[in-house]
């Protein structure tokens, strides 16, 4: 029986065998990461920016396009890496950094996703206390509340999932060190330990899922009451989105981590994982950004000031 910290490395699934698939496999995640890169990017810089943004509603936007892009730049880049480089091999100090940095990025996300609905809520539902509930402190306590429990949250996974003697061998059947696969390697009377903690975890994702669910049920029937039929149907294009990607990041989070290894295939485990964590960090820029005519607004200025500065500097070089 062999324990993990007789381990130097871990082998994560190939994609593919041959040099050509393994470099579509590259091209594919580097166009995915390079994308979200880019409309995260711009959604940072453009709420930085712009004072008309400083509000309570752009600065969550900014920590979720920060967990967005953390979240991918954890996973991603390093199996782009090796399939360029044609290999398997992830360190053992690299894959524990992986699922610390993962479910601290994801487990933020999840309470950020909470609040950002939370605060919708009170703009719609409670428009003239907003100013007192929402306050710039308060939202900056928030966002630090946030953050911290991530930190406990990936914390406990990764110390407990560490912690569990792995007779299995050490190839993970997943591009980046995910926690259901790696327990798949664990010994069978060490599993319900962290499977324990797993379920404890879901409960309180779900717990907050059913607080998304509830805030937006009270929004749309307030949203309803709007004379307006133009009104009612711009403020269901920008809430239905949103609600379609939160729960495609928690239904499919939910099979990984939950799923009865009988029901675990390396293609389905595959899919899921990639979407719900890469499509995620990919669509959410797309659905605060195209509906929202002050962000694009903002989001037009950095790109033309970005242009601008670009000109003028290849004048300067010319010259």
């Amino acid at each position: 029986m062999s324990n993990s910290s007789t381990f130097n490395e871990f082998l994560l699934l190939a994609f593919a065998d041959t040099w050509e698939l393994q470099l579509l496999h590259f091209s594919l995640f580097l166009g995915i990461y390079l994308a979200a890169l880019l409309g995260n990017g711009l959604i940072i810089t453009a709420v930085a920016c712009d004072h008309r943004l400083h509000t309570p509603m752009y600065f969550f936007l900014l920590n979720l396009s920060l967990l967005d892009l953390g979240t991918l730049s954890a996973t991603v880049p390093k199996s782009m890496a090796n399939s360029l480089w044609k290999t398997r091999a992830i360190s053992y100090s690299e894959c524990a950094a992986q699922v610390f940095l993962f479910g601290f990025l994801i487990g933020g996300e999840y309470f950020l996703l909470t609040v950002m609905a939370y605060d919708c809520f009170v703009a719609i539902c409670r428009p003239l206390h907003y100013g007192t509930i929402m306050g710039s402190r308060a939202c900056v306590k928030v966002a630090a509340a946030v953050w911290a429990c991530g930190f406990v949250y990936s914390v406990l996974h990764t110390a407990n999932t560490f912690s569990i003697p792995l007779c299995q061998g050490n190839t993970v059947d997943q591009f980046f060190c995910e926690i259901p696969q790696i327990l798949k390697l664990s010994c069978s009377d060490s599993y319900l330990r962290e499977a324990g903690l797993l379920v404890f975890s879901f409960c309180l994702v779900f717990g907050c899922f059913g607080f998304i669910v509830l805030f937006y049920v009270r929004i749309f029937s307030a949203v309803l009451r709007i004379p307006s039929e133009q009104g009612r149907h711009k403020a269901f294009s920008m809430c239905l989105p949103y609600l379609a990607v939160v729960s495609l990041f928690v239904s499919t989070d939910a099979i990984a981590y939950l799923k009865p290894p009988s029901l675990s295939s390396p293609a389905l485990d595959v899919v899921v994982t990639v979407l719900y964590s890469v499509v995620p960090p990919n669509l959410n820029p797309l659905i605060y950004s195209m509906r929202n005519k002050e962000l694009k607004d903002a989001l037009r200025k950095v790109i033309s000031w970005t242009f601008f500065s670009t000109g003028n500097i290849a004048i300067a070089l010319h010259k």
